[in-house]
């Protein structure tokens, strides 16, 4: 049986049986060399401490160690961790107590939970600065390797939002793309563009090893300007199994209008972002409010 102290102690150190005490009482499990992370077995970190006299709620204790384990480079990319009921068996924790602090470092992008495979330490997020640049271009100058796969590359009847963003008359033809960008092989983002019929030739290939605004530079067309509007929503069941992601999981969305320096509209763009693996950043500066102010007379 568990004997529950104020000060709970894990150690994590090599035992063939799951579960089981050592001679003074702590728990114990399997610790995880890098060889073994490559075959999907279980990781934890070496030590797990949770206080339960400190006003720190322990969920939060629990998560700030695997932060740390997943930051130093202890845990490492791939591992998979403790499921939540052996966790919590292990540290006398209830379930939703663990869950909490998987969900913690879920949402900071440290892991991702995959269905069949559990908790799994995840990548690093992808912070992208706002700018008038492809997801392509960022990824390299990241560097991170992207991929790309074409799911659709057709003319097609624009619809009337479509049509309105790219200031076409109605009816109207478009290019319709719809593409995966991956970093690294993981799916990062399900994008949808549309471009007027006639502006640049685009193949499959060309998509699959180019990133669009790339692919338009190379034909002499220069981006000028954007408008561009981000907001959440929660993933359906196609676009969750995508991007490797649980139904209902948040992702970032992005509409984009771009246009040429004549501000012709080139482009509109409907993307989705994993918020588990993607970020955007923004930086802002204070305007003079004294330019502003009228002149006393």
């Amino acid at each position: 049986m568990f004997e529950q102290t104020t000060l709970d102690t894990c150690w994590i150190i090599p035992d063939p049986h799951d579960g089981s005490h050592s001679a003074d009482g702590n728990w114990m499990t399997s610790r995880m060399t890098e060889p073994q992370a490559a075959a999907g077995n279980v990781a934890a970190p070496s030590l797990i401490t949770i206080d339960r006299t400190s006003p720190v709620p322990l969920y939060f204790q629990l998560a700030q160690h695997f932060e740390a384990a997943i930051r130093s480079g202890a845990l490492k990319v791939g591992s998979r961790l403790d499921n939540e009921v052996q966790l919590a068996e292990r540290l006398g924790l209830s379930r939703p107590t663990v869950r909490a602090a998987f969900q913690y470092l879920s949402n900071k992008g440290l892991v991702v939970r995959k269905r069949g495979a559990g908790t799994l330490v995840a990548n690093e997020r992808i912070d992208r600065d706002v700018e008038l640049t492809s997801l392509y271009d960022d990824l390299a100058a990241a560097g991170r390797s992207p991929d790309t796969k074409v799911i659709r590359n057709e003319v097609t009847h624009a619809t009337a939002a479509v049509a309105a963003a790219l200031q076409l008359p109605e009816p109207a033809m478009v290019v319709s793309l719809e593409r995966i960008r991956l970093a690294d092989g993981e799916p990062i983002a399900l994008m949808h563009n549309f471009l007027p019929t006639g502006l640049v030739h685009l193949s499959i290939d060309m998509l699959e090893q180019h990133g669009l605004y790339e692919l338009l530079r190379a034909s002499g067309i220069r981006l000028g300007s954007a408008t561009q509007r981000m907001c959440a929503k929660n993933a359906s069941a196609a676009e969750a199994r995508i991007l490797h992601e649980n139904r209902g999981a948040a992702l970032l969305t992005m509409e984009r209008i771009a246009y040429d320096e004549t501000g012709r509209p080139l482009e509109f763009a409907q993307h989705l972002y994993r918020a588990s693996r993607y970020a955007f950043t923004t930086s802002l500066s204070r305007v003079d409010a004294t330019a502003t102010l009228p002149v006393a007379r």
